[in-house]
């Protein structure tokens, strides 16, 4: 859905790089040999979003490095768009709907780090969690946002290795 209002690939997965963590940072070559795609048509785009003060880009050395602007007045607007287009938040959803006492849930591997693989893996912290449910869910949130999920359960709080989504103590 979202492809027919972004018409670029490019800057599609762009925005999700930066936007599913807003803490991704970046370089054009980093971003060239991630995606597979020649550095002009991501200098093109990275350009387009820097002057639309939707990415901030910063000098390191002799590269430039780019980062969402948080402070851009649709920051939280897109960084949403983005995640619902991922299905995060239905994700969430379905995880603190019926799994027990949820702790923390956690994004992890690629998609914590803003590449779209196709697979979003998730770390659940808590006690006493409905494993049972557990089986299930995977495949319904699957059918769901159309893309692999890959679950994973501890009982113990950790710090976080990825990107939360959720986490009781900090009240979210």
């Amino acid at each position: 859905m979202l492809e027919s209002l972004i018409t670029s690939k490019t800057r599609l997965r762009l925005l999700i790089k930066f936007f599913v963590n807003s803490k991704t940072h970046s370089h054009l070559r980093g971003l060239a040999d991630e995606f597979g795609e020649s550095t002009n048509s991501i200098r093109k785009e990275l350009n387009n979003l820097s002057q639309a003060g939707i990415l901030t880009k910063k000098t390191d050395k002799n590269k430039i490095e780019y980062q969402a602007n948080v402070a851009h007045p649709f920051f939280s607007n897109i960084q949403e768009i983005i995640r619902k287009y991922l299905g995060l938040d239905k994700l969430l959803e379905q995880i603190l709907e019926r799994m027990g006492e949820v702790s923390q849930v956690i994004l992890i591997g690629d998609i914590a780090k803003g590449i779209d693989s196709g697979k979003i893996e998730v770390l659940i912290t808590g006690d006493t969690l409905n494993e049972d449910y557990i089986i299930n869910l995977s495949a319904k949130i699957e059918q769901m946002i159309d893309r692999k999920v890959v679950l994973t359960l501890l009982e113990k709080r950790m710090p976080s290795p990825g990107l939360i989504l959720f986490d009781r103590e900090l009240g979210d």
